[in-house]
Order: structure tokens, then C-alpha cells, then sequence
């Protein structure tokens, strides 16, 4: 099984889609080489534009686009796309739901050595509160390179989440159904449910293997889309199993674990527990050893779905 960052895979999807949709155009804020929008450069030179370091205006430069008729991605890392631009996305693009996609990459703590202030814990919450927009956390490359084609088929905003760091491929593309809204449960299980999204899933599925050999059965759901999120899977694995465990590369304020627990407090309460950073900053450092420093590893899911059993009724 090979690895590939989600954000080469994104820069990627740029240059195929653009063969297809004539109407699509890429913007850049001064880092296509890192974002791997100057994939999409090289090929259709005359439909990129770089903005520079600039962010509100190249999103403000997306709306006006989009209001033309064109299908615009805007790209960044996450810190700044969500951070610095929030303002004109919530007011130029969310607001009209306009039709502008910002593609925000080297999000969540594996951005590594570059710290703190470069890694991004909070975009999910953030683009959360913002109505109109949906957010797409693609697992692997082939979840990154259908929620790119799934972002430009639908239309309105959309927030897309890549990564830095190369992760495994799950997915086979010539066999993967990828829904707007759907999540999907990969493994069965009884005892538990683990739901996780981005990064974590590759440790979720390594979680549900610790626990195997401990005869605990657990569940494992992909939730690619945060919003809308699917509610019908949260309800039925939380009836069904009784208890819950999310796991995301992000802050658990704001992220997955808060949206999963708005949705099971109202339609199905059962014990839930969060795998996430826990409120903290990150800090420069080896992408593995923060993600082992922060909890974020198949080992702290598989414990915390042991201490989650233990307070089903």
C-alpha cells in the first residue's frame, strides 16, 4: 500500500478536471508549489491567477469570478485560507452562496516542523458556523481527488481540507462511491463505534485491529463530509453499538467530535468520547512524533474505546 499527501492529490485533480469543466479556474495566494495548484499552472497557464500574498483579495477576486459564471478554486494553506480570509469568505462568498471552492491545504498538526502558528486546529470550526458551506476532509488521495470533483459538481462554497503528510491509500477509485453528505461505515462491529475523518481513519482501522485481539468489536465510519454530515449513520451506529469515539486532526472543540456530539445529543445520547488535540496549540516537530505527543495514534482510539465501553448501561 503506497502513501501520497491529499494535497498532491488535490493539485492532481485540478489538472484532470480541468480537461472536463472549460469554466473552471484556479487562484492561488503566492504557494502554488506547496499547495500543488501549479499542476494546474503548467497545463492551463491562462486560467491561473496569482494573487499574491493576499488572501482576502484573492478571495474577494474568486467571488467576483464566480458571480461571471465561473467554477473558482481558491488556495492556501489552512491557517490563512480559513484564518486570514474568513471575513470575505463569510461575507463575499457565503453569504450570495457563490459558487467558489477554497482549497486549504497543509491543515491539522502533521504540517510538522513548520509550528504552531502554521498548523491549523481550528478551520473546521470555524468554516462550521458559516451557512452555506459544506466541508470536505478526504482520507486518502482517492477521497481527495472525488471530493474535488464532487466540490465542482456541487454547486455553492465548499471548504476542502487537505494534508502535508503523505498517508496510505484506502481506496481503489474505480470502485469507491464517494456522496456528498454520506458517510461510510468500513468495518462492522458491535461493541463500538470509532468515527473518524482525514487522517485519523487509516489509525481507526489500526484501532478496530488492537481492539480485535482483545475481543472488542468495533465499528469504523469515514465521515468525509463534516457538513452536512450524515446523521442517519451517527444514529443508527449509536443505537446500534452504544457507544462512540471520534477522532480527527483537529482541535475537539469545533471539529467532527462536536459536530457527531450536536447530532447524537439531540436523536440518540449514548457515551462519546473525542480523539483530537485537546485545546492546545501545536508546536514544531516531527510530523509522527506530534501525532504520538497529541494522542492522535491507533493506540489512544483503541483506549479510548475501551474506556467508553465502560460506561454503556
Amino acid at each position: 500500500m503506497g502513501k501520497i499527501a491529499t494535497r498532491e492529490a488535490y493539485g492532481l485533480a485540478l489538472a484532470e478536471f480541468g480537461e472536463t469543466y472549460k469554466d473552471l479556474i484556479v487562484l492561488d495566494a503566492d504557494l502554488s508549489k506547496s499547495t500543488k495548484t501549479d499542476t494546474f499552472k503548467k497545463k492551463f497557464p491562462e486560467r491561473f491567477f496569482n494573487a499574491g500574498i493576499a488572501e482576502a483579495s484573492m478571495v474577494t477576486t474568486a467571488a467576483g469570478l464566480a458571480t461571471c459564471g465561473k467554477t473558482v478554486f481558491a488556495s492556501s494553506f489552512a491557517m490563512f485560507a480559513a484564518g486570514r480570509a474568513f471575513e470575505q469568505i463569510r461575507n463575499s462568498i457565503g453569504y450570495p452562496n457563490l459558487n467558489v471552492k477554497i482549497g486549504a491545504t497543509h491543515a491539522g498538526i502533521s504540517v510538522g516542523e513548520d509550528g504552531a502558528t502554521h498548523q491549523c486546529l481550528e478551520d473546521i470550526g470555524i468554516m462550521r458556523t458559516i451557512p452555506n458551506m459544506v466541508i470536505l476532509n478526504p482520507a486518502d488521495a482517492t477521497e481527495a481527488i472525488l471530493a474535488v470533483e464532487a466540490a465542482i459538481k456541487h454547486h455553492g462554497p465548499v471548504y476542502l481540507r487537505f494534508g502535508r503528510l503523505a498517508v496510505p491509500e484506502l481506496f481503489d477509485r474505480a470502485t469507491y462511491k464517494f456522496e456528498l453528505g454520506k458517510g461510510i461505515e468500513l468495518e462492522a462491529g458491535t461493541d463500538a463505534t470509532i468515527v473518524a475523518t482525514g487522517l485519523m481513519v487509516p489509525e481507526a482501522l489500526e484501532a478496530k485491529k488492537i481492539l480485535a485481539e482483545q475481543g472488542i468489536h468495533a465499528r469504523v465510519i469515514n465521515i468525509h463530509t463534516i457538513k452536512p454530515i450524515d446523521k442517519d449513520i451517527l444514529i443508527k451506529a449509536a443505537a446500534e453499538t452504544g457507544a462512540i469515539v471520534t477522532a480527527e486532526e483537529h482541535n475537539v472543540i469545533g471539529g467532527l467530535g462536536s459536530a457527531v456530539a450536536e447530532v447524537l445529543c439531540e436523536n440518540c445520547p449514548v457515551p462519546m468520547r473525542r480523539v483530537g488535540t485537546q485545546d492546545k496549540f501545536g508546536k514544531s516537530g516531527k510530523p509522527a512524533v506530534l501525532l504520538e505527543e497529541y494522542g492522535l495514534t491507533a493506540k489512544n482510539i483503541a483506549e479510548q474505546v475501551k474506556e467508553v465501553i465502560k460506561l454503556k448501561k
